[in-house]
């Protein structure tokens, strides 16, 4: 049953990985002095992470034919949950799993909005965007917080130090994101169980699979996630901002998109949103460099996920 949707996934492997490839090769053609330094590849080894475990993550959701857009306020909400318990103890162990523990219940709180009340994934995500930025602006009323403190601590290097001075250890918290995704959704029961909810929730049900149960892991991860995004993203600037988070939305959700998983649900691949991010990631600063006008980055967006989902659906329609 699912050998048709592999191969398709091969294909779209090959054909973002081609796409990829070109773009790069369109920046370094347009301003190889930019792209042939070391500086930008270390701006991107530092602030695409972000984009990329929250894509990775989002994608299992994706996969299911749902959508979660609150994991940005997520992010914001537990980054400040962080902040404040670093703030009030200095511990800073305590403060990471307060945080991932506050955005780990988002995501449950989620599911029970889709999985048990039934309300439409889009629906009740963006309510709980809505309700979760709210709340961080309430508490935080409108104040950052200071994390210089914890620069000197292990957890600091652990997150977000330089390897060799060289390599933010929040690339390799990505890589590391890249291979637990990739395995779990092609490797492992759990991800057979998304994929055949995501294909045909009817069918999975009468095979046995917990639906319920699939549909809360994934909203559950997505926050977990999110909140692990704002410990890093906060630690990387040793400052937490309430607005934190608001540019992740439309970067992650292109490079899901982009990286050729399904939004009718029931196919995903993690090379392709990983590097769909990459892309994301790093389009905004060769555009730039290229001379044209930052007006055009949203422009280009939204055009490489209207060609993406397209693409996608013709060779479903041709395959069908």
């Amino acid at each position: 049953m699912l050998k048709k949707p592999m191969r398709l996934e091969h294909k779209l492997d090959l054909s973002i990985l081609v796409v990829f490839l070109s773009v790069y090769a369109l920046f370094f053609i347009g301003n190889p002095g930019v792209f042939s330094r070391f500086d930008i590849y270390y701006s991107f080894m530092s602030t695409i992470p972000f984009i990329a475990i929250l894509a990775l993550s989002v994608t299992l959701v994706v996969v299911l034919g749902m959508m979660d857009l609150s994991f940005p306020s997520v992010l914001a909400f537990s980054a400040w949950v962080f902040g404040a318990v670093f703030t009030a103890t200095g511990n800073m162990p305590l403060a990471v799993i307060a945080c991932l523990a506050v955005g780990t219940a988002c995501g449950f709180i989620n599911s029970i909005l889709v999985v048990h009340i039934g309300v439409p994934s889009l629906v009740a995500t963006i309510g709980s965007m809505f309700f979760w930025r709210g709340a961080v602006n309430m508490v935080a009323q409108g104040r950052g917080i200071s994390l210089v403190g914890a620069m000197d601590r292990t957890l600091f290097t652990v997150f977000v130090g330089r390897i060799g001075g060289v390599i933010p250890a929040q690339f390799i918290w990505m890589v590391l994101a890249g291979l637990f995704f990739g395995t779990l959704l092609k490797r492992h029961r759990f991800g057979t169980h998304l994929l055949f909810v995501g294909d045909n929730e009817q069918s999975a049900a009468m095979m046995g699979i917990n639906v319920k149960l699939v549909k809360t892991i994934a909203f559950m991860q997505v926050g977990a996630a999110a909140a692990f995004v704002g410990i890093l993203s906060t630690l990387e600037v040793t400052y937490f901002w309430p607005s934190q988070g608001q540019g992740y939305l439309m970067s992650a959700l292109a490079a899901v998109f982009v990286g050729g998983t399904s939004v009718f649900g029931g196919m995903g691949t993690m090379l392709g949103t990983f590097l769909g991010a990459l892309l994301i990631g790093s389009l905004e600063a060769g555009i730039i460099s290229s001379g044209l006008s930052g007006f055009w980055i949203q422009f280009i967006y939204g055009l490489l996920i209207m060609i993406s989902v397209s693409t996608y659906a013709t060779m479903m329609r041709k395959r069908g």
